[in-house]
């Protein structure tokens, strides 16, 4: 999949909902993204370039109102330091395209780990297995 080399061309293969939370860093409202309570098996994948990102076996309710995983596919994103909004939190982003996806926190399952990849519904592509 080619991957578009300007911000021009993301607006074009993107709709404006996702260049906003991909792009531009934005956060779907709560509750409203289509991905929170869906649980069918397969792969999530980056909206934009199509980057292996989560596998269903790994998502679970957290309550949050966004999807929320407790691993991530380590070889797809790459995470930094977020002080935007008064606010000290983890983003995390595609490593392929340097999508914004969401960000992670240390309060998920601690039986599996401790993390909870906040992830916004628009950022994600699933795949049925």
């Amino acid at each position: 999949m080619a991957m578009p080399n300007s911000e021009s061309e993301w607006k074009k293969k993107l709709t404006p909902e996702q260049y906003h939370i991909l792009r531009e860093k934005g956060t779907e409202m709560p509750f409203t993204g289509g991905y929170d309570h869906f649980f069918d098996k397969g792969m999530y994948k980056c909206a934009a370039c199509g980057a292996k990102l989560f596998d269903s076996k790994t998502k679970y309710d957290s309550g949050c109102g966004w999807p929320a995983f407790f691993a991530a596919n380590e070889d797809s994103i790459v995470t930094k330091e977020d002080n935007g909004f008064g606010m000290h939190r983890i983003e995390v982003m595609c490593k392929k395209c340097g999508s914004h996806l969401g960000h992670v926190f240390d309060d998920g399952p601690s039986e599996e780990g401790g993390k909870r990849y906040c992830i916004n519904s628009l950022a994600l592509k699933f795949e049925k297995k």
